[in-house]
């Protein structure tokens, strides 16, 4: 998402956690590239991880984000978990850990993707899949299907989701009177049980 931030582009250097995923995953051996140990920046700026606050994402750009505690009820009609952006498993664990033994609100529709086939047959193995299910939501396959407004979850007019998938532009998930607001898992499943956007942290305390 460096391109919404406004970047050109975006790097990473590889760390030990990026090499324990590719394990059994590739047979092929990586090329490592990384800056050199006397590269000069023009800037250096340390964010601290644990101190940045849960954000929603308002439509209909990415960088349109408010505190998810500081937000009034919205009311929204659907939820979408996953596809390849918050799809992982420990994504959808998270989602699952809220949603299980509740039921999704009255008139909100709950989707959940997982991004891989792997993910898709994990979830079942630990008995995600019967959670969600018991709880009123949709399981797919993997797959884009309403993300970039393709099938499966299309919002009509003046439709809103809560979706944990990467861009909420205009008419992306449906009709151009529809609004998507990017979420975390947590906070997406926690607004499928209520109805409107919630803060999962409130949620759980309130449970």
């Amino acid at each position: 998402m460096a391109i919404e931030a406004g970047a050109k582009n975006g790097i990473f250097e590889v760390d030990e956690e990026t090499f324990d995923f590719m394990n059994g995953r590739t047979s092929r051996v990586p090329t490592v590239y990384k800056a050199d140990e006397d590269a000069v920046y023009d800037e250096v700026i340390e964010i601290d991880l644990s101190a940045i606050k849960s954000t929603v994402s308002f439509p209909h750009l990415p960088e349109n984000t408010h505190e998810v505690d500081s937000i009034e009820k919205i009311k929204i009609d659907q939820v979408v978990i996953g596809s390849c952006t918050n799809g992982q498993f420990k994504d959808i664990k998270e989602a699952a850990d809220i949603i299980r033994g509740n039921r999704v609100a009255k008139n909100v529709r709950a989707i959940i993707i997982p991004a891989t086939q792997y993910v898709y047959l994990k979830c079942i193995k630990e008995g995600l899949v019967e959670d969600f299910i018991n709880a009123g939501c949709i399981f797919s396959t993997p797959t884009c299907g309403p993300c970039l407004g393709g099938y499966m979850g299309i919002l009509a007019p003046h439709e809103r989701a809560v979706s944990t998938t990467n861009r909420n532009f205009l008419g992306r998930m449906g009709d151009v009177t529809s609004e998507v607001y990017l979420a975390s898992p947590a906070t997406a499943a926690a607004s499928a049980l209520t109805g409107y956007i919630t803060d999962p942290a409130t949620f759980m305390k309130n449970k």
